[in-house]
Formats: structure tokens, C-alpha cells, sequence
């Protein structure tokens, strides 16, 4: 439960901050056949050469016939940073509502927050008819609808943005970085770190704790 006293919102990307060195999608090609040609364009992308559109199309032609019941076993295996679960405990304990901002597919922010308990999550979606991904994609999603889903989801928790903060570590979250009151870049990019409020560097999410214990502090 969270406390009485709801001290704001903390947004956490997936890609590179949860999901260390890589991203779900390059995870998940390696089971679809094109792990090599997306991890070329999720580079081209962080370098400002692809736009996400372009990156999302290419990825989910690899999805056609996949069964949605199959993705979640894949998942099982995600390479994940450790303090996870320790970190949205810790957020709720302190009336921080955890959510996961991010452009990863939705199956993948649907899985990590009924894993760890993340209060929603956005991302693109994968059409899908009878059961099965179709190869294409059926809802589009950028750095700036991450951003705007972050402050949706701020309004309608009633708090303020200068109450809330992100973690993230990439080009997709400095317009998300840009909007909220606390920012973190975790093992970030020179883009990310120059934008963000604070560097976090390490092995283990809970190096951000004491860096949000601020947004605790000042709803006090």
C-alpha cells in the first residue's frame, strides 16, 4: 500500500536502465531471427540517424506469426539490473508511485509491472489477430509520448511535475527528463547525463534511492 501521504511519482525506463547493456527488443530478436539488423538500427536511432517509427517497423516484421502466449516465457529470461523489487518497495514505503515510462513493446512494460509491481506502464503496440502478431504495428510511440504519458499519468495522480522524477539513461527520455522535477541518468548516455539532474552509476538500482529520497524530503 502507499502511504497516506503521496509524495509524488517516479517514472523508470526499460531499456538500458532496467534491462542492463541491451535492450528487450534486441533481446527478444535474438528468439524472432533479427537480433543483428535491430541492434544496427536501435545504434542508428541513439545516434539521431533512424527515428523510432523506423526502428518499430523494422522490428516488428520480425513478430509475424509469433503467438502472444509465447512472448512471456522469453521474458523469463530478460537480463535485468538487480534491486529491482527493493526499489519499487522502497517507492511505495515512501509514497512514491512507481511507473514505467518507456518505449519498449507492451508485452514487455505488461510483464515487469506484474512482476515487480509498477503502478502502469506505456509503450508501442504489436498488431495482433487470432492469437498471433501480425507484423505490424498497431500503436506507434516516441520520446515525446513517453513524456506525455508521464504527465497523463502525473494529473491524474493529482501531483504536480516538479513532484515527480525519471530514471533513465538515453536520447528517449531528455524530453521526459525536461518536464519532470528530478531526473536521473543511470549508467547513462553523455546526452543523458548532461540533461539530467543527477548521474547514477552502478550495478544495482538502489544506487538511485538516496537521489529520489529528495522528491521524499520535499513534499514534507
Amino acid at each position: 500500500m502507499f502511504s497516506n501521504d503521496r509524495a509524488g511519482a517516479v517514472f523508470f525506463d526499460v531499456d538500458g536502465t532496467l534491462v542492463p547493456g541491451t535492450s528487450s527488443s534486441v533481446f527478444l530478436a535474438g528468439f524472432l531471427g533479427h537480433r543483428d539488423a535491430l541492434a544496427k538500427a536501435e545504434d542508428a536511432y541513439a545516434s539521431g540517424d533512424l527515428d523510432n517509427r523506423q526502428v518499430s517497423e523494422l522490428d516488428a516484421a520480425g513478430w509475424a506469426g509469433v503467438p502472444e502466449d509465447q512472448v512471456s516465457g522469453w521474458l523469463d529470461g530478460l537480463p535485468l539490473v538487480a534491486g529491482i523489487a527493493e526499489t519499487v518497495t522502497w517507492c511505495r514505503q515512501n509514497g512514491l508511485v512507481p511507473v514505467l515510462a518507456t518505449l519498449a513493446w507492451s508485452p514487455v512494460g505488461s510483464y515487469l509491472a506484474d512482476r515487480f509491481g509498477f503502478q502502469g506502464f506505456s509503450g508501442p503496440r504489436l498488431e495482433t489477430a487470432g492469437g498471433r502478431f501480425t507484423g505490424r504495428v498497431a500503436r506507434h510511440f516516441d520520446e515525446y509520448g513517453k513524456r506525455d504519458f508521464a504527465l497523463t499519468r502525473a494529473r491524474e495522480l493529482e501531483l504536480a511535475p516538479r513532484s515527480c522524477g525519471a530514471v533513465g539513461d538515453s536520447r528517449s527520455d531528455l524530453p521526459l527528463f525536461a518536464a519532470v522535477g528530478l531526473s536521473v541518468a543511470f549508467n547513462a548516455s553523455a546526452g543523458a547525463r548532461e540533461a539530467a539532474t543527477v548521474t547514477v552509476d552502478g550495478d544495482d538500482l538502489r544506487g538511485v534511492l538516496p537521489v529520489l529520497s529528495r522528491l521524499v524530503t520535499a513534499s514534507r
